[in-house]
């Protein structure tokens, strides 16, 4: 019985983190047998559903006095909870997202190692029977073990009355022996967590602060004889094709075994290895070279089942381990990470765990959807930021083949930074105070023991954004003791160079594409990689193809887009809807608002349009067609592409006419070109050679034809061609009326009325349904990003929000030009200081068709740009796009390395991405034709008139809805649509959402001309 008595002292006290905890070990699965394989353990017992619950303030908590945790205890007032999960998203406390900020700050005074005043405490009771088999474990002199995997923020457990341990550090496992603590019969167990703890301060991630038992709760039983710690090398040597293992055992009651029988299997279960060795308490198993094992990669993730069974003197079976290994060489080599021998690449992504309806609550079948994902978007690294994730997404990234950098729970961010990322090095923790080290230490330690054995793990990361200091030094000490081959990442001493000893990486966040080129250019030391990079938040992730680029410098290594997925929590309001809300909606003060919605994914695990920009720029393979083969360049380190499909297309002004397959077979890091005898291109067609990279067999991630990056190579045609015509007929069947206020054309079953004082077009009809419901406006505007408002786009182009909104029209002047012709030319003044003159001109003939317009001449002293052209607000009905551009998803002039040209369907419905925050959205860039049509058919067609293409989006809001609103949820029920033809739109930016602004050649230069010239047809 434990005879140690809690005190909420250790609550405030970094140097108490852990009372009674079991020292951390491998995660590696046991057995009391020898099991079949793929046998689940029956040594595991979870605690995993339902509890009852209470929440209350710490001073209303005696330690002293725990009525609560007693077995006959009234708890039928409490509430019930599920668990793994989250107090917050199961209604008991009120979430808040920060980023850099402490939760309480503001509120009370910031002086660690205090924590607020209010600071909740829920206690959780749940009563359990011990089963069969660990009952029995433990009648053998055995032990039952119970192990809280993720508990926010600090917890004291109680097992029958009896304090059992405390613990800190959320993210990895708090374990105690409760061997003594259990008897027959039902037991209870009681649990208090407190939302803030000494901890809180070194866990200030920038993520939703969400407390509770948010993973597994088990028990665990330990044959008497057991290995405790498991720690592999599964060394590959690539000269040789040789793998080597070494296993280090740490074995209690190793006295009563006599020895240990080592198998290792490959994946069809036949044995590539066998040994026997007598066991000690310390013992060390290793193999001859091992010829002819496939290594592990992320490309070619190949596992192996290592098999330890210690038996007694008459044989006997005592206790069997099992742990699934890779055999791979990673580490830097003159300055470079290698992997088995080549250079790696990170294409990575930064993920936290997060569910919208869970919190940091994942099931299994998220974190497989995760994986997939990455997968099917060319991604082949996360970095687990910033805390280690739960144990079984180390299992699946072996499985699936992921990259890894595991990284300790600490980010301290708010304690040394000021507003504007201004350091204040004296109020750094963990700093160089001696009462925050062995904290950190541990952190790093209990990480890296439970994760050691994974092949994916190839790098450990200190933690994330808590400057320098002596701290660091021990725990970069601590990590090259325990594992001298995998590098350290450390990125916070960019504030703090005197500690950059503590990295084995150079690593930096945002830095834009021409300042790493500058360190690659100057004989670096360290590799580089950026551990966060193109800041995705919302409509983002422009000008990404200016760091692949970088990868020709051999020491840049890739780097992490920020982040995943939006981190956005459903919230149910009063009438029994819900809605997805960012930081602020839950009345949390302080608050960082929608800075959480950064991700690759939507909140419900949905791609967003940016997906398809990141899943083109990570591919493997580069492929270059043209007019007589295509270029292939293997960027795999290890596999060829022999193994893959590839389609070849001819598309003839978008439309494919001619498609066959090919094997082309392009060894790693190879390039080689291959003749394809291409169909003879059709007369005045502008043609597109077209190759993609497919499946040709199903893989656990992804079905057999499925594309993972093409190549496009388009000639124009020779002479733009005309728009279609649904209706040729001769002028004489048409009339042109020249009114007094109106100016009308008939023909072709079509009248179009151009309006003198209303200054456009207002009557444009088909088979009398009316398409104009007012004239189209000049817009030189567009619904601002989350980047724009970070860079303060608004602030500086704010004259071009009303500039077309509120031109004035100021001369018209209506002319026939012939017989079946009629062309009205307004020339307007922009609401700007300099009244720049705007012309818009419609051309409308008999034959139905109207050529559209619209020249901005250029003006000097005048911001760039946001767009040029016009919004026209169309009936509702006509919600359907149809066009030939670059697609299927949106598409910005810095953002469309990933679109593939070629004639797309889509509506207005679903090109309004759900962005957290309502802002630009829906574009499609290099458009030659768009048609604007209803569910018949019936509408609008838009053409090129000359060469130029031009841009295009419809959406059922204007621009003004979409800028005004600031939740999805406001936008109403659509009314009517709205079409924007633009000349131009400048990019979307990416390299973060704080200030960097569109690159220049991005932007639109306002001093130089603009023209949207189109044709317009209804059809």
């Amino acid at each position: 019985m434990s005879t140690i008595v809690p005190s909420p002292a250790w609550i405030t006290n970094p140097e108490v983190f852990a009372v009674n905890r079991m020292t951390a070990h491998s995660n590696h699965a046991f057995f009391a047998h020898v099991p079949q394989p793929g046998e689940t353990s029956d040594l595991k017992q979870p605690l995993d559903g339902e509890w009852k619950v209470a929440i209350t303030n710490a001073a209303d908590v005696n330690l002293a006095y725990t009525p609560f945790v007693v077995e006959d205890f009234d708890d039928s007032a409490f509430a019930c909870i599920n668990v793994p999960g989250q107090l917050e998203t199961q209604g008991l406390l009120n979430p808040q997202y920060v980023n850099v900020q402490y939760p309480w700050d503001g509120h009370e005074d910031l002086s660690a190692p205090n924590v607020p005043s209010l600071n909740h405490v829920a206690i959780y009771r749940r009563a359990f029977r011990v089963n069969e088999t660990l009952a029995r474990t433990a009648a053998q002199a055995g032990t039952i073990t119970m192990t809280f995997h993720g508990a926010a923020c600090a917890i004291y457990v109680w097992v029958n009355g009896q304090f059992a341990g405390f613990g800190e550090d959320a993210f990895t496992p708090s374990e105690f022996d409760v061997t003594a603590l259990l008897h027959d019969g039902e037991n209870t167990v009681a649990v208090a967590c407190y939302e803030f703890s000494s901890a809180s301060w070194l866990e200030d991630q920038d993520f939703w602060r969400l407390h509770g038992l948010f993973r597994s709760v088990e028990l665990t039983a330990q044959p008497h004889v057991h290995i405790e710690n498991l720690q592999l090398e599964a060394d590959f040597d690539h000269t040789s094709g040789a793998g080597t293992l070494d296993a280090a055992l740490q074995i209690r009651h190793a006295e009563q075994a006599c020895t240990i029988a080592a198998t290792l299997t490959d994946a069809n279960d036949v044995a590539v290895w066998e040994g026997t060795q007598p066991a000690a308490a310390q013992t060390t198993i290793s193999s001859e070279q091992l010829h002819g094992v496939a290594p592990w990669s992320a490309e070619s993730p190949n596992l192996y089942t290592l098999t330890l069974t210690l038996l007694d003197t008459a044989g006997t079976a005592l206790e069997t381990a099992v742990q699934r290994i890779g055999f791979r060489r990673f580490g830097i080599e003159n300055g470079v990470m290698t992997l088995n021998g080549k250079r790696i690449e990170f294409k990575g992504v930064n993920r936290h765990e997060f569910d919208m309806r869970l919190g940091h609550t994942l099931t299994e079948q998220d974190m497989i959807d995760d994986i997939v994902f990455c997968k099917r978007h060319n991604i082949n690294a996360v970095r687990t930021s910033h805390y280690p994730n739960d144990q079984r997404w180390y299992d699946l990234c072996d499985e699936y083949g992921i990259y890894l950098i595991d990284e300790t729970n600490i980010e301290t961010h708010g304690s040394w930074s000021l507003p504007g990322d201004v350091p204040t090095p004296d109020t750094a923790i963990p700093g160089s105070k001696p009462e925050w080290e062995a904290a950190c230490v541990d952190r790093i330690n209990s990480m890296m023991k439970r994760d050691y054995n994974h092949p994916s793990v190839l790098i450990w990361s200190l933690g994330n954004e808590s400057y320098g200091g002596d701290v660091f030094r021990a725990m970069y000490r601590h990590a090259h003791e325990l594992d001298p081959r995998r590098p350290v990442h450390y990125e916070g001493i960019v504030h703090a160079r005197e500690w950059s000893d503590v990295t084995d990486i150079e690593s930096r966040m945002y830095a834009h594409a021409d300042e790493i080129e500058e360190y690659l250019k100057n004989d670096p030391k360290k590799p580089y990689i950026s551990c966060e990079y193109m800041h995705a938040m919302g409509n983002s992730v422009g000008n990404m193809d200016e760091y692949i680029a970088l990868e020709r410098y051999e020491k840049y290594q890739g780097g992490f887009i920020w982040d995943f997925i939006d981190q956005a929590l459903l919230k149910q309001d009063a009438d029994g809807t819900e809605r997805l809300c960012y930081g602020g909606d839950f009345d949390d003060r302080p608050s960082d608002y929608e800075f959480s919605g950064n991700g690759l994914l939507f909140a419900d695990r949905t791609a967003t349009p940016k997906a398809q920009e990141v899943k083109q720029l990570y591919a493997n393979v580069r492929i270059t067609p043209d007019e007589t083969g295509v270029t292939i360049e293997n960027r795999n380190l290890f596999v060829s592409t022999s193994d893959f499909t590839f389609v070849l297309r001819m598309l003839a002004d978008g439309e494919r006419i001619w498609q066959a397959e090919r094997r082309f077979d392009v060894g790693p890091k190879q390039t080689e070109r291959f003749a394809v005898e291409w169909p003879g291109a059709p007369s005045g067609a502008e043609v597109t050679y077209e190759v993609a990279q497919c499946l040709a067999a199903p893989t656990n991630w992804a079905p057999a034809g499925y594309e993972l990056c093409f190549g496009q190579h388009t000639v124009a045609s020779a002479a733009p061609l005309a728009a279609e015509s649904a209706t040729e007929i001769p002028p004489s069947d048409g009339a042109i009326t020249l009114g007094r206020w109106n100016a009308g054309v008939k023909g072709a079953g079509r009248e179009i009325l151009l309006s003198d004082p209303q200054g456009g077009i207002v009557s444009y009809t088909f088979q009398g349904c009316e398409f104009v419901l007012r004239h189209p406006q000049i817009t030189c505007f567009r619904p601002l990003t989350d980047n724009d408002r970070g860079a303060g786009h608004g602030f500086e182009r704010a004259q071009w929000m009303v500039a077309g909104r509120y031109a004035k029209c100021v001369d018209t002047r209506i002319e026939q030009l012939d017989a079946a012709t009629l062309k009205a030319t307004y020339t307007y003044e922009l609401a700007t200081p300099q009244r720049t003159k705007v012309t818009v001109a419609y051309e409308a003939s008999t034959s139905g068709h109207v050529h559209l317009s619209v020249d901005y001449p250029g003006a000097s002293g005048l911001p760039t740009l946001p767009a040029f052209g016009i919004e026209w607000m169309l009936p509702v009905a006509y919600s359907h796009l149809r066009f030939y551009g670059l697609g299927p998803a949106e598409t910005y002039h810095d953002r469309k390395c990933g679109g593939k040209l070629g004639v797309w369907s889509t509506s207005a419905y679903a090109d309004h991405a759900p962005y957290l925050v309502p802002q630009e959205t829906g574009n499609h860039a290099d458009v030659r034709w768009a048609e604007i049509t209803d569910e018949a058919g019936h509408g609008l067609r838009v053409s090129r008139h000359g060469e130029q293409t031009f841009d295009v989006s419809l959406l059922p809001y204007s621009s003004f809805m979409i800028e005004e609103a600031t939740h999805q949820e406001e936008l109403p029920a659509p009314r009517h649509m709205f079409l924007r033809l633009l000349a131009a739109q400048m990019g979307v930016g990416g390299d973060d959402s704080w200030g960097s602004p569109v690159h220049e050649q991005h932007q639109i230069p306002a001093d130089k001309p603009l023209r949207l010239d189109v044709d317009l047809e209804l059809i």
